[in-house]
């Protein structure tokens, strides 16, 4: 089983100073730093630590991930924020447990004595709202639907349709902006039932940076996507 890491970064510098060093690279086959077009150094770090890089060309998440994919050489793609959300101790437990034979492994912020130093009310509530519709849409068993901190099969990407554009364009324009698959792949995996795992992992406060979340309008896409999915994907 070959992994691949994928450290999605857009002027994380602050981050990436304290994160990086405490992820060894035997742990991985491949590591790729994935950039929005940092101003910050971002770009100047992962080239001085010799890390492999690409700056995407077109704005979003979900652009990101398609452009970076033909450089991919992982079965296994894990996905990764080095902004101080995720703990990077926990990538060893979150492989070995895609070495089980699961198809999807989550680190939950939610699983267990686990907890999020970077939820606030509203954050916290949509989290919860969000896990359990897809929870009761697609009957599912998740304690966090929504996080970025996981592993799956590269081959998911294909045969759940997330590399389709018809499938962002329409919340993207009812709502104004990019968003990412994290929330798709959860759902449309729960449909499909495949083998999905948790482990509790902490999400401490991020460090340096700026918290880039669209709360109202993110929220109203993936929550767009859910029912049309519930309904019309197979």
């Amino acid at each position: 089983m070959k992994t691949t890491l994928l450290v999605m970064t857009l002027n994380e510098i602050d981050g990436m100073k304290a994160i990086m060093p405490r992820i060894k690279r035997e742990w991985f086959d491949q590591i790729i730093v994935v950039d929005g077009g940092s101003t910050d150094g971002t770009i100047e770090y992962a080239k001085q630590e010799g890390y492999s890089f690409y700056v995407q060309k077109r704005q979003g998440f979900r652009h990101a991930y398609f452009e970076v994919m033909p450089l991919v050489e992982g079965d296994v793609i894990v996905t990764f924020s080095p902004d101080g959300n995720s703990i990077p101790e926990l990538i060893p437990e979150l492989i070995e447990k895609m070495r089980e034979g699961y198809d999807m492994v989550i680190v939950s912020r939610y699983l267990g004595k686990a907890k999020s130093d970077d939820d606030d009310l509203l954050t916290g509530f949509g989290n919860w709202l969000f896990t359990k519709t897809v929870n009761i849409l697609f009957k599912g068993d998740y304690t966090d639907a929504m996080v970025i901190y996981r592993a799956y099969k590269k081959s998911l990407i294909y045969d759940l349709e997330l590399d389709k554009d018809k499938w962002y364009t329409t919340p993207e324009k009812l709502f104004s902006c990019k968003i990412s698959w994290e929330p798709m792949l959860s759902a449309r995996a729960a449909k499909r039932k495949l083998r999905i795992a948790e482990i509790p992992g902490d999400e401490p406060p991020r460090i340096g940076g700026e918290r880039k979340l669209l709360i109202w309008r993110w929220g109203a896409s993936y929550y767009f996507q859910f029912w049309r999915d519930f309904f019309i994907w197979h």
